[in-house]
C-alpha cells in the first residue's frame, strides 16, 4: 500500500503510566490516531495529543463489541488516513495481546509497523507485590497462561505439563474459569494447599490483593467482588509474602493462615 502511514503496536503496561517505557510516551505523543483496548487507563490515554483520533475496541470476557477481524481491519484503515497510527494494548502486545495476528495483517496490506514491548501485568504485579516469579529452591520456572479460549471452545491446556510444585503459573484472563482451572490443577496433583495470589487491576490506585489457597481461591476471589482484570499467581512463591512485607488488601484465606501459623 503506497503512502500509507505506520502502525505502532505499543505495550501500555499494566496500568500505571510510570511504567511505560519511554519508546512508548514518545510514539503515543505524537499519534494522529490511537485504537485502544478497554485495559487501557485513562491517566494513559491522556497522554495522546487532544487532536489525536481515539477508538475504542475494548474486549470483556465473553464479549467482544469489536472482533479482532475487525479490529486488523481497522488499523489498515486507519494507515491509509494518517501517518501515525498506534495500536494500544495493555501488558506487552505479543502476550495474550494479539499482535502477532494485527501484524500478519499489516503485511499482507503492505503497511510498516513496529513494536513497542510493554511490562506485562505478571511483571508489574511482581514487583507490586514484591513477590518474586521464580526464588532459589522455590521455583526454578515460570509459565503464562491464558485462562480462556476461542468463544465456544473448551479449555484445553496441558494440566499434567502445568501442575508443576516448582513452577510459577501465572494465569491470565481466568476468573469467569477459575473453578475449573483450580479443579483440574488439583487433580493432576497440585496440592490444594498451594497458596495463590490474585492481583485486581494491578500497579493501578485501585489495586486490590488477595492471597487464599488453591482449593478456595475462587470462592475467596469471588467472595471479595473481584472482577476482571484479575491476574493470579499459583505456586511457592506466594508463600514469601510474609517474608518480603506484603501488604494484603483483602482477608487472607483462614485455611491459609492456619496452614502458616
Amino acid at each position: 500500500m503506497s503512502g500509507c502511514g505506520k502502525v505502532y503496536l505499543i505495550g501500555a503496561g499494566p496500568g500505571d503510566p510510570d511504567l511505560m517505557t519511554a519508546r512508548a510516551i514518545r510514539y503515543l505523543s505524537k499519534a494522529d490516531a490511537v485504537v485502544y483496548d478497554r485495559l487501557v487507563s485513562p491517566d494513559i490515554l491522556a497522554l495522546a495529543p487532544n487532536s489525536a483520533l481515539m477508538v475504542c475496541v475494548g474486549k470483556e470476557p465473553r464479549r467482544h463489541p469489536v472482533p479482532q477481524e475487525r479490529i486488523n481491519e481497522i488499523l489498515v484503515e486507519l494507515a491509509g488516513e494518517h501517518s501515525t497510527v498506534v495500536r494500544l494494548k495493555g501488558g506487552d502486545p505479543y502476550i495474550f495481546g494479539r499482535g502477532g495476528e494485527e501484524a500478519i495483517r499489516l503485511v499482507e496490506a503492505g503497511i510498516d509497523f513496529d513494536v513497542v514491548p510493554g511490562i506485562t501485568a505478571a511483571q508489574g504485579l511482581s514487583a507490586a507485590t514484591r513477590i518474586p516469579l521464580t526464588h532459589r529452591g522455590l521455583a526454578h520456572g515460570v509459565r503464562y497462561v491464558t485462562g480462556h479460549c476461542k468463544e465456544g471452545e473448551p479449555l484445553d491446556l496441558d494440566w499434567k505439563s502445568l501442575a508443576d510444585p516448582d513452577t510459577t503459573l501465572v494465569l491470565y484472563m481466568g476468573l469467569s474459569n477459575l473453578g475449573e482451572i483450580t479443579a483440574r490443577l488439583m487433580e493432576r496433583g497440585l496440592p490444594a494447599s498451594t497458596p495463590v495470589l490474585a492481583v485486581e487491576k494491578a500497579t493501578r490506585v485501585e489495586e486490590r490483593r488477595l492471597i487464599a489457597r488453591l482449593d478456595d481461591i475462587e470462592e475467596r476471589a469471588r467472595g471479595a467482588g473481584f472482577r476482571s482484570p484479575v491476574t493470579f499467581v499459583i505456586g511457592r512463591v506466594v508463600g514469601l509474602a510474609a517474608s518480603l512485607g506484603l501488604e494484603i488488601r483483602d482477608i487472607q484465606s483462614p485455611r491459609l493462615e492456619a496452614a502458616n501459623a
